[in-house]
């Protein structure tokens, strides 16, 4: 029997987090009388839990989804299997995955027990995850110490490698992480510069979380994912780029990253997508073929050339004919 109320809370909501139960079973598990499940179920509604009562000889009661999520209870294995599983997806900035999951890795890491924490990083290392290899890997410690002081509005120190390879060490207020899909970066104001800066996690090495909080200062765009863009124009070579697509505007934005902005509509079948890019014509060539229907390349011509060739080797490499072979 439980004679703690919150010991027996705990329990009984992880007992209703799994099936709907018969007040009956519940009183047996929790070694209590029907009229103190009640009163346990009552509170529970009232810390914003919504259980839900059935009729019947027995009655039962089941948690149901609300309008906003409490607290849940985890035990161990259940905890072990998210922290695993959030660990590997912020580990490579993989398309979707966003700055939310690597906060809620970092708020579950946080109150992990040691026992546990130990378990989550022995799985870790024993597992190698199949990436696509487009973007660089990150240690999830890294993404989970930048987004406790990004929530927590606390300085952030680390070392970092410029592209170049120069080492130096900066202290900052973070702002955001930002995902591309490719790579994460953190933007953050820069306390030795003075001024607002981008940084690539990946090239970041021994973040430190002073323990000194901040008032946040006013981002000059307002938006992390908008200063990012723009970060990345001004320090690349960019290029305006014009395709139309034979698919619905909505089907191409799910394929295609952010970052590259959005397609308008044309019609119901198709749309077109103008924007500007700052990596290579290889890497958007690709991502166009990636999208799965039929698309026509207006601008510019090195994108449209760069197609051909690629179309080109895809076919050699099928066996088909081509630049440099012969039809049978």
């Amino acid at each position: 029997m439980t004679t703690d109320t919150p010991a027996r809370l705990l329990q009984l909501l992880s007992l209703l987090q799994t099936r709907e139960w018969p007040g009956g079973e519940l009183s047996e598990r929790l070694g209590v009388s029907r009229r103190t499940v009640r009163r346990d179920i009552d509170r529970l509604r009232e810390l914003g839990y919504p259980v839900q009562a059935t009729k019947g000889s027995d009655g039962g009661y089941r948690l149901v989804a609300g309008k906003a999520m409490p607290p849940l209870v985890l035990d161990d294995e259940e905890a072990v299997a998210i922290a695993v599983g959030l660990r590997a997806g912020a580990g490579h900035a993989v398309e979707g995955v966003e700055e939310a999951s690597v906060r809620a890795l970092a708020k579950l890491e946080q109150v992990l027990p040691s026992r546990l924490r130990h378990r989550v990083s022995t799985l870790q290392a024993a597992t190698t995850p199949l990436t696509s290899g487009d973007g660089a890997s990150i240690a999830p410690e890294t993404l989970t110490v930048m987004a406790s002081t990004v929530a927590g509005r606390e300085r952030l120190r680390f070392a970092y490698r410029a592209k170049d390879g120069t080492p130096s060490r900066r202290l900052t207020e973070p702002y955001r992480l930002v995902s591309t899909g490719r790579r994460w970066y953190l933007v953050a104001y820069d306390l030795d510069r003075e001024d607002w800066r981008t940084f690539r996690v990946d090239r970041v090495a021994e973040p430190f979380a002073t323990g000194t909080r901040f008032a946040p200062r006013e981002l000059p765009t307002g938006n992390a994912a908008e200063y990012l863009r723009q970060s990345m124009y001004q320090r690349h070579e960019t290029y305006d780029f014009d395709v139309t697509f034979a698919a619905p505007a909505a089907f191409v934005a799910k394929r295609l990253p952010a970052s590259l902005g959005t397609p308008e509509p044309v019609d119901d079948h198709s749309c077109r997508l103008r924007s500007s890019a700052g990596d290579t014509v290889e890497w958007l060539a690709m991502r166009l073929a990636m999208v799965d229907c039929e698309f026509t390349v207006r601008a510019p011509a090195e994108l449209a050339g760069c197609l051909r060739e690629v179309g080109a080797r895809l076919t050699r490499a099928a066996g088909g004919e081509g630049p440099g072979t012969t039809g049978g």
